[in-house]
């Protein structure tokens, strides 16, 4: 297997962006889903309630070598917004079920955002992943991210996504639907893609190598609404739910790539080997 593409996401739910090489921390790749957005309730806005914040473009000096801040915010039709790391007062956050810690980013950024998304929102940054706990009975004691939804790492299979696309195929076909556009593995917003195994190899996986750096299984990922968002039209539709309910349904969730612990530190790059056992 080889790692063939590699995403971080400095703002939670807004572009990917792709890197050739990556810095692997106890907490995930560097900066990824540092930044997130909440409501006036302090509760996560993600593209599952906002998805114009998709075309948000945040970068950092690890994804864009050329950002001197902290954080870039880019959108069509709107100045650029460099944004410092914030020294204030933090603040209480919550995403999904669990209360965290958070420090905001200011009024500048938040009017920013407002504007572009047309939405109450205040931007916060996570200043000590390490106070965030991970699901008890898949991780260990001291596992910890930033504000990804579970886990630190998420990787996808290229094998998994053309069988995926089969099935899709062979479901529009029983329903004499057209045939359907492969889908991107972006969809999946995985943080590794690896390509040169069977499909859903992943799901025997207890650990994988890549490059140098060692990575645990924590869990298959349950997809949500966010899979079904095509983030070039902003529409939803039913695919690729549809055919994962059909073909990876478990526990009354819908499989598809797997969430990463990671075991050592280290440099990781487009094209290193990948081995599992």
């Amino acid at each position: 297997m080889r790692l063939v593409r590699l995403n971080v996401h400095p703002l939670k739910s807004a572009a990917i962006r792709p890197v050739e090489a990556a810095h692997v921390l106890a907490r995930g790749l560097a900066d990824d889903r540092s930044w997130m957005l909440v409501g006036p309730d302090s509760r996560l806005v993600s593209a599952r309630e906002v998805p114009a914040l998709m075309r948000v473009v945040a970068d950092t000096p690890t994804t864009d070598p050329t950002v001197s801040s902290a954080l870039r915010l880019r959108a069509a039709g709107h100045a650029d917004l460099d944004v410092s790391l914030p020294e204030g007062r933090e603040m209480p956050v919550h995403l999904f079920s669990l209360d965290l810690p958070a420090t905001p980013a200011g009024p500048g950024a938040d009017a920013w955002l407002r504007d572009v998304l047309g939405v109450d929102v205040r931007l916060v940054w996570c200043h000590d992943p390490t106070r965030r706990r991970l699901q008890p009975g898949f991780s260990s004691p001291g596992d910890h991210t930033a504000f990804a939804d579970s886990f630190p790492v998420t990787v996808a299979s290229l094998a998994s996504l053309r069988r995926l696309h089969d099935w899709m195929l062979e479901r529009a076909m029983e329903g004499g639907e057209e045939p359907p556009e492969p889908l991107p593995i972006e969809r999946f917003r995985a943080n590794l893609v690896v390509d040169g195994d069977e499909p859903f190899a992943e799901d025997h996986w207890g650990e994988i190598r890549v490059g140098e750096v060692r990575f645990r299984l924590a869990k298959p990922v349950g997809r949500c609404v966010m899979a079904t968002l095509d983030p070039a039209t902003l529409r939803t539709a039913k695919e690729p739910t549809r055919t994962l309910a059909r073909h990876r349904l478990v526990d009354g969730k819908t499989l598809f790539a797997a969430h990463l612990v990671p075991l050592t530190e280290g440099r990781i790059r487009v094209g290193d080997e990948v081995t599992a056992g």
